[in-house]
């Protein structure tokens, strides 16, 4: 009884719709279904979605015909449509975006880290664990004064951009 009330109360949200608008909506979610399809292999596990929708991105990689691949992106417009938690897979698929502003924010931002915990040491690792918290403080430290060491020797053994991935997936973990 219960379920019927809530689609009875969704139907009713969806009637002071125009068609138009409704179109737009599907439209848009087939878009994400499309940008979906077109991630890496790689880049799937981390977002959030169901495994339904999963198993549909990874079954559209094996359709070829034109035809075939519009109806399936109908589909997925479908499951997307259904998903609970729509807003952060959109965040996340941004994220997962290389030319989005997320994407560059982020980047920024672990620049921004790597030059502080560079400069400043011990006052800025304890800064960062706070803001980022489920971060292993050794290996921080660690990366932290191997960093330090390659600057001042003015060498390139490559620390300060060992540093810089290490904080940038600290970062999309802990603030995605």
């Amino acid at each position: 009884m219960n379920d019927q009330f809530d689609s009875d109360q969704a139907d009713e949200e969806e009637l002071g719709k125009s068609k138009s608008q409704l179109k737009r909506e599907m439209h848009a979610l087939q878009d994400l279904g499309k940008h979906l399809m077109e991630l890496r292999p790689d880049q799937l596990p981390g977002l959030p979605m169901s495994d339904t929708l999963r198993a549909a991105i990874e079954e559209s990689r094996r359709i070829r015909q034109n035809e075939a691949k519009r109806r399936h992106l109908q589909y997925l417009g479908k499951i997307i449509r259904q998903e609970e938690q729509l807003e952060d897979l959109i965040k996340a698929v941004e994220a997962c975006d290389a030319g989005s502003q997320e994407h560059t924010r982020r980047l920024h931002l672990a620049e921004r880290w790597r030059d502080r915990l560079i400069a400043e040491g011990d006052a800025a690792v304890a800064e960062f664990m706070a803001w980022c918290p489920g971060t292993d403080v050794q290996h921080l430290r660690n990366l932290v004064r191997n960093a330090r060491r390659d600057v001042e020797k003015q060498g390139n053994a490559g620390q300060p951009r060992k540093l810089f991935r290490y904080l940038r997936e600290c970062i999309d973990r802990d603030n995605g």
